[in-house]
């Protein structure tokens, strides 16, 4: 592909959004941004319009009052006008950051119409992985990890053969509660789950880290991304983020990538790949030491992570049953409706009540998607 790249970018004022920003103000005659969304934040979209002279502007939401975007720029609204805009024929990447399942439609809108997707949406394939890998290999569009567990795998893979990846693990710094007495962990408050020792994200993701169910849902991505069987998928404490994953390949050797803690490494890698060109961040500093321990995560401590890995045995709807009941609780704890510990157990009651058959159409999976989440919200109503 030809540069410059012209971009969608999807959850353009998430955190997501705003280190890809960081990443095309880098690399201005690389990047060329053509169309923006987030959910509602209308003035803080309309200035990344103006910035940047972005052509197409949607919101989830439609906004109190018409926001100033620059001369040309042609605002829509709603989940419709958000598919468009991710199968717009004009673009030659879609970078999907819209946090959670309502990610799917318009990733497999971008991957219909034969456009790359840098993914940094997990749920999409969490959600529906055998559609969205199969309508990737039906059009011939590439799917680009952005999270920076599964571009470092990514990175790790180029340049091997293909038959030659025996194992990965994904590492996790384990979160603000790592340390912990695990009897303390119910007195945990969303102030508190928000403080994570090494990332800067978003509410859900951050709360997702604490419980680890975001490593979770990260291995049943990785089994899409890279056709590993669950066995094979495995999950390190390493409390620096400095090693990303690593991969074990046939022989017995194992390659590791390495980078500081920061979303724009993982975004530029896949935005601008197959090039390496300068980065918005200093690497990390060879001269200096470093710790690279790790270890087994304590499935005590992260009971979501176990349920994940459970749900990726099971197959079938589990995933998505899973990680519909998974926003549902932590929307329920942000909004201090439920418990920190009562998190994994509104994924538990929900899972339970599901016979886990496979499901394929988009219309079947969003139809499931909705009554996982109504049956969560019946389970919350029970305790809030």
């Amino acid at each position: 592909m030809s540069f410059p790249r012209k971009l969608i970018l999807l959850g353009a004022t998430g955190s997501i959004g705003k280190s890809s920003l960081r990443v095309i103000r880098k690399h201005p005659d690389k990047l060329k941004l053509i169309g923006i969304s987030a959910y509602q934040k209308a003035d803080e979209l309309a200035s990344i319009a103006r910035e940047f002279g972005v052509q197409k502007v949607h919101l989830y939401e439609p906004p109190a009052s018409q926001p100033e975007l620059p001369s040309g720029s042609k605002l829509s609204t709603g989940a419709h006008a958000l598919t468009e805009l991710a199968g717009w024929n004009e673009a030659d990447i879609v970078l999907v950051a819209v946090v959670g399942a309502a990610g799917l439609a318009p990733t497999l809108a971008a991957l219909e119409a034969g456009k790359d997707v840098v993914l940094a949406n997990k749920e999409s394939l969490v959600v529906a992985g055998e559609l969205v890998m199969e309508t990737a290999r039906r059009t011939g569009a590439r799917i680009l990890p952005a999270d920076s567990e599964h571009n470092a795998v990514f990175q790790c893979l180029q340049g091997q053969p293909e038959k030659a990846l025996d194992s990965l693990a994904l590492t996790a710094s384990g979160g603000p509660f790592r340390d912990w007495p695990i009897e303390d962990l119910n007195k945990a408050t969303p102030e508190q789950a928000m403080r994570h020792p090494n990332w800067d994200m978003g509410p859900k993701i951050t709360v997702d880290s604490a419980t680890m169910a975001n490593k979770g849902l990260e291995l049943i991505e990785a089994k899409w991304l890279f056709d590993l069987p669950p066995e094979k998928l495995h999950v390190l404490i390493h409390p620096p983020s400095i090693v990303h994953a690593i991969v074990r390949f046939s022989d017995g050797c194992s390659f590791a990538q390495m980078s500081p803690p920061c979303m724009t490494f993982a975004l530029q890698n896949a935005l601008l790949f197959p090039e390496r060109l300068s980065g918005v961040e200093q690497g990390l500093d060879l001269s200096s030491a470093m710790e690279l321990s790790f270890s087994p995560p304590d499935l005590d401590r992260y009971p979501c992570l176990s349920l994940a890995r459970h749900s990726l045995e099971q197959g079938g709807c589990a995933p998505l049953v899973y990680n519909a009941a998974n926003e549902m609780a932590v929307d329920a704890f942000l909004s201090n409706r439920i418990g920190f510990g009562e998190i994994s157990r509104m994924i538990e009651t929900t899972l339970n009540l599901f016979d886990h058959r496979s499901v394929y159409a988009l219309e079947d999976l969003l139809a499931l998607d909705q009554e996982a989440r109504s049956l969560t919200e019946h389970a919350i109503s029970q305790v809030a």
